[in-house]
């Protein structure tokens, strides 16, 4: 469903197709937000910045103004541990001496199976990443920079690349964009995948400096004109590099390098750069970034894509010059820094309207994850790497199965949902996903989800217990709706999840209070700890059963 679509029609909504409409949303820019600071604009602002909005991260943040709490939200802690050997299984054994529980990720690169069980284990801990963590922004971030910088794991096929790769975005997570894209294009994992490794002069490859140009800074826009010819040059300019297999690095041999003089089209002031030899010709890559970075569309193309990433994907001529065009302007005068301008848009007017709110479809990652964090499912501890990576699998799974296999977007550009025209995140919901989607639901509520031996359950009354006053059946459904959902419902329906599901189809609110009291007051009591599951199980699966539990 369209929540945009749907608050603008005169009548309830049908299912005739979706029909662009102007929306009635502020004229104010960038302008500071500051109107009230409750349950729904935290929830709104963690639903878009992490993974799900857990009942204790809104607690938290709702004790913290608007300004304090976005501040915290952009403050990236440590890095954390890398992923170990979990493969050591079934009668296998690192063939590279890599014992079980140490980390590969600097150790000798072994066979082709022993790369795929090393990505496997990447995969897995980089979902595990995203379920643990911290109160801050940067596992969204990574994943906005995976999908912008893509590579496929099954086509770099180096596992210590990939977590060299990984390790990059996040240490550059709120960084400087322009530093960010020196060091992909340097990266060996994107040396690799876009065949920057075989770039030389006696055979310029063009495949990254296509991409260099069309996805990754000035992209392919109404403004952006860069031509053929700035392809070719920039492929002669990144002549040379190689990598070292043995450090994990990429280093620069200056006997591969084209040393003749590279020129600009107009779109790029028709710059020239002179050919370097020896070790100076590595700089010319600075020389190249310096001449992108200089033209006013690249600080736009990587806004709109973060406003899409985070705000929604139709970007017309009003967003275009009150949000896009300050906040380019905003990301220049910072140096091309990240943090300045995603601080700007979390304490905009504009983020907080109600049009932004609750109008993006969750993609597999943030439904996956999300519901986990939200119904605070719990995970063996990172330490116990043996439960622990099977656990991460199935959450893993969910999303691959669902069209977002993290470590491998089907394309260069990245998820199709971040950038196709017209369908843009409506492409994650379809014949095929909706019902997987409900599928995983409905089994971790009940009897669990299950996958190699793995089991991820929601215990509800966990989550119940998380809210202020779960004995309260008006309070525990308003409660939980403020959570789940980003959208209210009616009073119809709030009126049908109490009394038909939680009461039971009676009449008196104490017949719910009574039997949480009872349950409360003697836990280890099967009899009332069956009652409220039961009832518990049946409301949060006709909860997340709705249309509603897909939006963010």
């Amino acid at each position: 469903m369209d929540r945009r679509a749907f608050l603008n029609l005169a009548t309830p909504p049908s299912r005739k197709p979706f029909t662009k409409v102007q929306y009635g949303r502020t004229r104010t820019g960038m302008a500071p937000y500051t109107g009230e600071w409750t349950t729904a604009q935290v929830v709104h602002l963690l639903k878009r910045a992490t993974f799900g909005a857990a009942p204790s991260d809104v607690n938290y943040f709702t004790g913290l103004s608007m300004d304090a709490a976005v501040e915290a939200l952009l403050t990236t802690g440590t890095a954390p541990n890398p992923p170990v050997n979990n493969y050591n299984v079934d009668g296998y054994t690192d063939p590279t001496g890599i014992p079980q529980g140490a980390t590969w990720v600097t150790a000798a690169p072994g066979d082709e199976e022993l790369q795929q069980f090393r990505i496997q284990s990447l995969k897995y801990w980089w979902i595990g990443q995203m379920i643990h963590q911290e109160r801050n922004i940067r596992e969204k971030m990574v994943l906005f920079w995976h999908n912008h910088f893509a590579t496929e794991t099954d086509m770099v096929r180096e596992a210590r690349y990939l977590y060299a790769n990984n390790a990059l975005l996040r240490s550059y997570a709120l960084g400087n964009f322009k530093a960010l894209t020196k060091a992909v294009t340097l990266d060996p994992a994107m040396l690799v995948y876009l065949n920057g490794y075989l770039n030389e002069k006696s055979a310029p490859d063009e495949n990254y400096a296509r991409e260099l140009h069309e996805l990754f800074t000035v992209g392919k826009g109404p403004d952006s004109h860069y031509t053929e010819g700035d392809v070719r040059a920039t492929a002669r300019v990144l002549t040379g590099y190689r990598i070292n297999s043995e450090t994990i690095t990429s280093y620069f041999d200056a006997t591969l390098h084209d040393i003749e003089n590279k020129t600009f089209s107009v779109f790029y002031g028709n710059k020239v750069i002179s050919g370097k030899t020896a070790q100076a010709g590595a700089t010319e890559l600075d020389d190249l970034l310096n001449i992108i970075f200089a033209q006013p569309e690249a600080a736009k193309f990587i806004c709109r894509k973060l406003y899409r990433f985070f705000v929604y994907y139709d970007i017309d001529a009003q967003v275009e010059e009150e949000v896009i065009t300050p906040l380019s302007e905003i990301l220049i005068s910072n140096n091309f820094e990240i943090r300045p301008v995603l601080a700007t848009l979390f304490k905009s007017e504009h983020f907080y309207d109600p049009l932004n709110m609750s109008c993006l479809i969750k993609s597999p990652l943030d439904f996956a994850v999300g519901a986990c964090r939200e119904y605070g499912v719990v995970f063996p501890a990172e330490t116990n790497y043996q439960d622990a990576y099977p656990a991460w699998r199935v959450i893993h799974h969910v999303a691959a199965n669902l069209q977002q296999d993290v470590g491998d977007p089907p394309l260069v550009s990245g998820w199709e949902a971040y950038f196709q025209e017209p369908q843009f995140h409506e492409l994650w919901i379809n014949t095929d996903t909706l019902p997987k989607r409900n599928m995983f639901t409905d089994l971790a509520i009940s009897s669990g989800y299950n996958y190699m031996g793995s089991n991820i359950i929601i215990d509800p009354i966990h989550f119940a217990e998380s809210l202020p006053d779960p004995g309260d059946p008006v309070k525990l459904v308003s409660d939980s709706l403020h959570i789940l959902y980003r959208m209210d419902v009616s009073d119809n329906t709030k009126q049908f999840l109490k009394e038909m599901i939680l009461l039971s189809g009676t009449e008196s609110d104490y017949y719910w209070t009574g039997a949480w009291n009872n349950y409360e007051s003697n836990p280890g009591n099967m009899a009332y700890k069956s009652v409220v599951t039961t009832r518990l199980q049946a409301l949060y699966k006709y909860i997340m059963n709705l249309s509603e539990y897909q939006l963010a």
